[in-house]
């Protein structure tokens, strides 16, 4: 395999199971080593993408390259991947150690390699000692990762993780989200996975592949996703926005333009092209903006604070610009401010960290 070609490589793949399209010509690359998350919502394609790439489904069109390979019509046994599901799948008459090993029984691997390699993933997983128990012995969380070292034991070049943490509760969650990070890096082998949680996928990913009725639209860095949303999908999917819809009124150099919006004057900034007049949506994180009683980031802007919250570690207070255009902005409760309801303030914001994108009602009416 040379080196300009990716590890993974799924070309132009569809999928129609005869009600429409489910996914329309995807294509993605993926490296060696690389955590990449597929992101979207509900009946995005995103685990009929896993599923083709297991072997699971037929795609209607396209290919699947393994390491150089074509993979497309191997089946799962045959591609030396492994999939990590919601459901654990465990045999419940079967305990830890049985469940591990299972896998390595079926390829006939011997004994005594099937007992080190079995110690060896349960001691990946942090389960050393458990290998006695029977699943109804083990928390939602144990169970999660004995299937986890049921996959890993067969060395698969590719993991993929269908939501494997949807069922546990939050803290659990969290807990193995690092869990999985710590694995990843420690195994070296590609991890594709599957989840609709912005924060999951934030947390865990070296890339994010944001999906929306059955296409990419966009794929980058945690950072990249979520500071330079390509698209009016994928700034208000990730995280929380201020999408504020406005008009380009002046283009100026490097970038830097002005928007109007309810009769506000904005400053922003993007690294496409824009011309006046564009419909375009200034895309504003609320914890990128703050508040005054001098200028800030060097904006001449004015608000009227409407109202505050506090909520767990977070002052949350709402602003409005001009007559009637609202924004949020978002603190750490360390600075809380002594600003009453009705008083005047200076608004402003990095405008690099306030990206713009194009306002396409067809997109929006999808």
């Amino acid at each position: 395999m040379s080196e300009q070609t990716p590890f993974l490589r799924l070309e132009n793949l569809s999928k129609d199971y005869g009600q429409g399209m489910v996914l329309h010509s995807l294509s993605l690359d993926v490296d060696a080593g690389e955590f990449l998350t597929l992101l979207g919502p509900s009946g995005c394609g995103k685990t009929t993408t896993l599923r083709i790439i297991a072997g699971l489904e037929d795609a209607t069109e396209g290919r699947v390259y393994l390491d150089g390979a074509d993979v497309t019509k191997l089946p799962p046994e045959k591609r030396n991947l492994n999939t990590v599901f919601q459901s654990y799948a465990l045999f419940p008459h079967m305990n830890v150690f049985q469940n591990v090993a299972y896998g390595l029984k079926i390829k006939k691997v011997p004994k005594a390699e099937i007992q080190q390699r079995v110690m060896e993933a349960l001691q990946l997983v942090q389960l050393t000692g458990y290998e006695k128990r029977m699943p109804s012995q083990l928390s939602g969380g144990q169970r999660q990762r004995v299937a986890i070292a049921r996959a890993v034991v067969l060395r698969p070049k590719v993991l993929l993780l269908d939501e494997p943490l949807g069922a546990l509760d939050l803290k659990l969650r969290q807990q193995m989200q690092q869990e999985l990070k710590r694995l990843q890096k420690q195994l070296g082998i590609t991890f594709i996975y599957i989840t609709h949680d912005q924060e999951e996928a934030l947390n865990m990913s070296s890339r994010i592949v944001i999906m929306r009725e059955g296409r990419v639209e966009q794929i980058g860095t945690p950072e990249e996703v979520y500071e330079h949303p390509a698209t009016l999908f994928a700034a208000g999917f990730i995280g929380q926005s201020n999408l504020i819809h406005g008009v380009v009124d002046k283009v100026g150099e490097d970038g830097q333009m002005t928007i109007l919006s309810e009769g506000v004057s904005l400053p922003a900034y993007a690294e496409k092209e824009y011309h006046p007049g564009d419909k375009v949506v200034l895309c504003l994180r609320p914890q990128r903006v703050r508040y005054g009683s001098e200028p800030q980031h060097g904006l001449d802007l004015q608000g009227l604070i409407l109202d505050k919250e506090y909520s767990g570690g977070m002052q949350h207070t709402h602003i409005r610009l001009g007559d009637t255009l609202d924004i949020r902005v978002m603190s750490q409760s360390s600075e809380l401010d002594s600003y009453q309801i009705g008083d005047k303030v200076h608004v402003g914001w990095s405008i690099r960290h306030a990206p713009v994108v194009p306002d396409n009602p067809a997109e929006e009416a999808q």
